[in-house]
């Protein structure tokens, strides 16, 4: 099989070819695309190292699946290029993941949606995804009514800008002296913006929480209230989530739900100071969730903490997971 990696030399695009090697998906033709700045570099997968090629060279190999993460403008005008060759797409990027044409998808909650007519296909926001995976389960036994989210979001997010902004403060550079992806250090703060303000007073950031929520759990009736934050952490997104179910529930109940879900790892035992922490969760793939506590201020309502590397599960991973999906089917 021919496989392209769109946006192969970033954050994502790296970890990307990563997971294709640990999760042997079987790629005959590797097929490395980035800009015209990084045309000839070499990128190395299982051993062998390949030069990266234009999307206009990579186009003409007529791969059977190219995964996107080179961003929305980019996926815009290349995804479709792509598709028209036969190609299957999963795109990284916001572009295309509000469309009503084009699913959007965390394999273990609605794969399903997925059919042969697919072929761009939307892979959700990283804060997204770390948060639906446990809570798919316990909606579909107990309605949830309302989600109240705080996020606490990696720099890693950002891309590599971001990172060298923080590496810099902590090396001693002065603000003004080194180059600045944020408005403000990050180092030793935390700045409650992510993505661009709307008239609301949200950000894109928080709505993608949102929409996308509504749209992969079908289910319009929930509310949900985001907001997030960029903290000086290099790797791995935390968020705390507040629940509002329809129906009653038992702490038990929903440990034994999340520890037969696929992709979540219970840690929660607070007296032996176990609980999630994004220090812990990079390189792994699973969503940790902990703190599990009931909120006295409404009838069925549950507090946790959730703990998954963004870069990972976040991104690569569940792009990955989406072509297996893809494969399994007969559609690759």
């Amino acid at each position: 099989m021919k496989v392209a990696v769109v946006g192969v030399t970033g954050l994502v695009g790296t970890r990307m070819v990563e997971v294709l090697e640990e999760r042997n998906f079987p790629v005959s033709e590797f097929i490395p695309v980035a800009s015209g700045r990084s045309v000839g570099k070499m990128v190395t997968f299982k051993g062998k190292e390949y030069p990266v090629m234009t999307a206009e060279d990579a186009i003409a190999l007529k791969p059977e699946l190219a995964l996107f993460s080179a961003g929305a403008d980019i996926s815009r005008d290349l995804a479709p290029k792509f598709a028209a060759v036969g190609c299957r797409v999963v795109d990284n990027s916001s572009c295309w993941r509000m469309d009503p044409t084009k699913k959007l998808v965390i394999p273990e909650i609605n794969a399903g949606v997925l059919s042969e007519d697919d072929f761009i296909i939307a892979n959700p926001n990283c804060s997204t995804i770390q948060m639906l995976l446990p809570l798919a389960p316990l909606h579909k036994k107990y309605r949830i009514r309302r989600i109240v989210v705080s996020t606490y979001q990696s720099v890693t997010g950002s891309g590599t800008p971001a990172m060298n902004q923080m590496q810099a403060e902590r090396d001693g550079g002065k603000w003004g002296e080194y180059p600045a992806f944020y408005h403000y250090p990050i180092d030793q703060n935390v700045i409650p913006h992510i993505d661009d303000f709307l008239e609301s007073g949200y950000t894109k950031e928080e709505m993608k929480m949102v929409n996308e929520t509504h749209k992969i759990l079908d289910d319009y009736s929930i509310g949900v209230s985001p907001t997030t934050a960029r903290v000086p952490v290099l790797g791995g997104h935390s968020e705390s989530i507040n629940l509002e179910f329809e129906k009653d529930f038992t702490l038990e109940d929903v440990r034994k739900i999340w520890s037969e879900t696929e992709g979540v790892t219970v840690q929660d035992d607070p007296a032996s100071f176990v609980y999630p922490m994004p220090l812990y969760s990079l390189g792994k793939d699973d969503v940790f969730v902990g703190r599990l506590r009931r909120d006295p201020s409404v009838r069925s309502g549950l507090n946790f903490w959730c703990v998954s590397d963004n870069i990972r599960k976040g991104a690569a991973t569940n792009v990955v997971q989406i072509a297996e999906v893809l494969l399994r089917n007969g559609w690759l």
